[in-house]
């Protein structure tokens, strides 16, 4: 090999090994900053209620109400119907911090909710579904645990001459910090989020020991809400986390009384949650 010949195989051999080693690094380093996510896990599979079960003994809101697989969805209502009689449908598995999707439609004048690191007495954290006049859907509550409502505006139904529900004003607004909130949206951008008569999907963020809950609707952000410093009235952290720990099931809510419509439903589906 010529002197020249061994110049350019030297140069030639040289970045190539060093293009390698940069490869190899970068590679390193992304497998170390990127860990592989946890999978989707599937909590309803459209048919049954596998993997679900009603609360086993009777707690506020009755002995567990009436839940069903309708085309592809959980719909549940009061058992029997009208009767005051309801209930929650949990997950069999607990979950701690956790990304959740769902899908929701709520006969309009129900009072119900998503329940997150709920126990058997349906005491949690709620994401609430109170879909009726002055109501709510999206914000926080303490469901049996201590009845705190981080919610800084109510939602109303729009009425036709027929009283046939047509749309959504609000009121009883308030400053996310005056309810405890760290943020939330603005009510008019809940109106426009919302579609009426139609699938609504929700999407949860928890972490932490005490949480921090996120919410959004239709990829509208709704409301975060942090557990550790919150300063929602009647919230206590410790008492919470006493009551509930770190992790808990997934429930879904038929609210006891009179207030619920007779026949009056609230469908899920499209059910799925990423542990973190």
């Amino acid at each position: 090999m010529s002197n020249l010949s061994r110049r350019r195989f030297l140069t030639t051999s040289a970045a190539a090994s060093a293009a390698l080693t940069a490869n190899t690094s970068l590679l390193a380093c992304l497998a170390y900053a990127a860990p592989a996510k946890e999978d989707w896990i599937t909590l309803f599979d459209g048919k049954t209620l596998k993997g679900w079960h009603k609360n086993p003994e009777k707690i506020g809101h009755g002995t567990g109400g009436i839940w069903q697989v309708e085309d592809g969805a959980i719909a549940g209502e009061q058992d029997p119907p009208g009767s005051g009689n309801g209930g929650i449908l949990l997950t069999d598995q607990k979950f701690g911090n956790f990304e959740l999707l769902i899908d929701m439609k709520p006969t309009w004048g129900v009072c119900s909710g998503l329940f997150l690191r709920s126990n058997d007495k349906g005491q949690c954290l709620q994401m609430m579904v109170d879909y009726h006049d002055a109501g709510n859907v999206g914000q926080i509550y303490g469901e049996g645990t201590g009845g705190f409502a981080a919610r800084n505006f109510d939602v109303n139904g729009k009425y036709d001459v027929d009283k046939k529900h047509v749309g959504y004003t609000t009121d009883k607004h308030k400053t996310a910090e005056e309810v405890g909130l760290v943020s939330s949206c603005k009510p008019e951008e809940w109106v426009k989020a919302w579609k009426i008569d139609d699938w609504n999907t929700a999407r949860v963020l928890v972490e932490g020991k005490y949480p921090k809950v996120t919410t959004w609707i239709n990829g509208q952000q709704i409301c975060v809400w942090d557990g550790a410093t919150s300063k929602s009235e009647r919230y206590d952290k410790e008492a919470v986390l006493k009551a509930l720990g770190t992790e808990g099931s997934i429930a879904v809510q038929v609210h006891g009384g009179q207030n619920w419509p007779a026949g009056a439903k609230c469908r899920w589906k499209n059910i799925k949650i990423r542990q973190l």
